[in-house]
């Protein structure tokens, strides 16, 4: 009995034994075990994203884009269509007749004062504009308009004198207030030269004898200065409307009517107005 008891102790041992070791190489940290804490994994990028590299972006004639400048600035070529109308000042005038003369005698005199008039009208222009720096650019205008013109003489009334064309190219530097702005006011200065060209004189009777009381028209080139406020508003992309006053002065100009041999008038009739005109314009322009 002995010998069974003993051989039950033994066993007792060895199955002891075996599940403490078991319990301890579980409870060993493994040498191929991380010793790092868990992080969160991401993702490999995927590489046929890159293969081929963005296409550029496409700005349209009218569209505003990323890479629209705003504004105006150095270096910006400008180039306009305005809707131009021309307002005559006739703020001081006279006519003189030859003394003598049929026409003076029924005028009741041979020199008149503020008696001459000239039409408004109406039409296109155009203006090229260089920004030589943020805020200083030079512009020239070029528009030509038909005009008629009348002298009020005396008791003869208003006589029509005939038409003419003008050219008045005028350059003009001007300062802007807010560069790089959409919105952005000016004022400048310039110089008007007033070309007249296709001048026909009225052929009217007006109850003097049997002849034209102006019978030829010619007009001297005249200078004079200028001076202008506008602003220019960017609409979309390099599109921009702009608005322009300018007043321009013409002088004492000088205007001959009827030849020289006119037995109704004398010979010439001498005209010196004071036309000062002001042009208003309104306009689209675009930047280069």
């Amino acid at each position: 009995m002995s010998r069974t008891f003993t051989r039950m102790a033994a066993a007792a041992l060895v199955t002891f034994g075996a599940t403490s070791f078991g319990v301890a190489k579980a409870a060993a940290p493994s040498a191929r075990a991380p010793v790092t804490t868990t992080t969160t994994m991401q993702a490999a990028p995927d590489a046929s994203i890159h293969l081929q590299p963005p296409a550029n972006e496409h700005c349209g004639l009218f569209k505003t884009c990323a890479s629209t400048k705003i504004g105006f600035g150095k270096g910006d070529f400008v180039v306009r269509l305005s809707a131009l109308g021309v307002i005559t000042n006739n703020t001081g005038s006279r006519v003189r007749l030859a003394e003598g003369s049929p026409a003076a005698t029924l005028a009741g005199g041979n020199v008149f004062r503020h008696n001459t008039s000239v039409t408004n009208q109406a039409m296109p222009e155009l203006t090229l504009e260089y920004f030589l720096t943020d805020h200083l650019s030079l512009d020239l205008i070029a528009s030509s308009t038909r005009h008629e013109a009348a002298a009020h003489v005396g008791k003869l009334g208003k006589l029509d004198a005939g038409s003419f064309w003008i050219l008045p190219p005028t350059l003009t530097a001007a300062y802007h207030f807010r560069p790089h702005k959409r919105f952005n006011p000016y004022a400048g200065l310039g110089i008007t030269v007033a070309i007249f060209h296709n001048m026909h004189a009225a052929k009217n009777l007006n109850g003097i004898g049997n002849g034209a009381v102006f019978d030829a028209m010619h007009m001297k080139t005249n200078v004079g200065p200028s001076f202008n406020l506008g602003f220019d508003y960017q609409l979309v992309g390099n599109w921009f409307f702009n608005f322009d006053i300018k007043q321009i002065l013409l002088l004492n100009q000088s205007v001959h009517l009827s030849k020289r041999g006119n037995p109704i008038t004398g010979g010439r009739v001498r005209v010196h107005d004071d036309v000062n005109p002001t042009v208003v314009g309104a306009g689209i322009e675009y930047r280069f």
